[in-house]
């Protein structure tokens, strides 16, 4: 398995590097006559878009997703669907010090142990630019959610220790970090321009909400819905933890406190996140997702070179601070692809 393709009914496999001519998703297993053109993807698309923030990479991608096959007169048509993002603003001879040297943090060392050679042009496989093809496939995702009225929000939670108090959804797409409480972005803002100033990266929390999702989805033991989601999160390359309700809180609860209890329209309260048994409950689902600060720092570094010579390393070009918020709708992308995947699945046991 090469660990490419994502999903079991709706499937989807992503290809391409970083500094190669295009990147870009396949989807299977599409349902047939759902509306679907290539502006449908530019939303999501534009808010991964590098360079789009003062604290962002400035390289400079227009990310316009082309559909190359499985639509036709502006509906699926049930066959495998092929999108292409074609890279546009490539500078690779800023990688030609990295060629022999593996960067801290960053899957060079990984990659070279396990394939015996790698792209050092910006991470090649590696890199989060992989994230594109994903977020495009998510947004066709969306598209077969909404015939079921499901709803994916997210957002940051937290950058750099400064965490959101207040949860105002009107206010997330209003600040260049995505985060809900406007009275958050200031210190948020602040807390940047002196780590970038040190040379240094930041990383936080993103947490998603899902809104009308029905009970019934998931699978029991091996396939359950929160396995699934904690799979799909966390391999995106920056995170490195995964909560889902309660999440780790849940460890220092008693059953008293963690359990929810049921009532009349309802549940009383959502520590499950939505999910008991592995399968959703009909309650507000929710994922949170820890971030790692990015590897690519200016402060200088401890590392080894090929031949296994200690060497020192100041990562220069063109990089983000923080994988936040970028990361953002990859994350809720991958959150789509996990629900549409199972909504499909619970379809064939009906």
């Amino acid at each position: 398995m090469a660990g490419n393709t994502f999903g079991q009914v709706f499937r989807v496999t992503t290809w391409g590097e970083s500094h190669g001519p295009a990147l870009g998703a396949v989807i299977d297993g599409c349902p047939p006559r759902i509306p679907l053109r290539a502006a449908d993807l530019e939303e999501e698309l534009a808010r991964r878009r590098p360079g789009m923030q003062a604290h962002a990479t400035p390289r400079r991608e227009p990310d316009q997703a082309e559909i190359l096959s499985g639509v036709f007169e502006g509906q699926t048509t049930g066959t495998p669907i092929s999108l292409i993002i074609y890279n546009r603003d490539v500078r690779s001879r800023d990688y030609d010090a990295l060629k022999e040297v593996f960067r801290p943090g960053h899957g060079d060392f990984t990659f070279q142990a396990k394939y015996g050679l790698r792209d050092h042009r910006g991470g090649g496989r590696a890199s989060a630019r992989e994230t594109v093809a994903r977020v495009a496939a998510g947004a066709v995702a969306q598209k077969v959610l909404d015939r079921e009225n499901i709803r994916v929000v997210a957002y940051t939670l937290e950058l750099g220790g400064i965490r959101a108090r207040n949860l105002e959804e009107s206010a997330i797409w209003d600040n260049p970090f995505f985060c809900p409480d406007p009275q958050a972005v200031p210190a948020m803002t602040q807390r940047v321009k002196e780590v970038k100033a040190q040379g240094d990266s930041l990383g936080g929390l993103v947490e998603v909400r899902v809104k009308g999702c029905p009970p019934g989805l998931g699978e029991p033991v091996f396939d359950k819905l929160d396995a699934v989601l904690a799979q799909a999160v966390m391999s995106v390359g920056a995170v490195k933890g995964v909560e889902i309700g309660a999440g780790l809180a849940a460890a220092r609860m008693l059953g008293s406190e963690h359990n929810d209890p049921l009532i009349p329209g309802g549940f009383a309260s959502n520590n499950a996140g939505g999910i008991l048994a592995g399968i959703s409950n009909g309650d507000e689902i929710v994922v949170r997702a820890a971030v790692k600060p990015i590897p690519s720092i200016a402060i200088e570094q401890q590392t080894l070179d090929l031949s296994g010579q200690p060497r020192s390393l100041s990562i220069k070009g063109r990089h983000d601070i923080s994988a936040i918020p970028r990361i953002v709708p990859v994350i809720a992308a991958m959150v789509r692809l996990t629900l549409t995947d199972f909504l499909l699945r619970q379809r064939a046991i009906k």
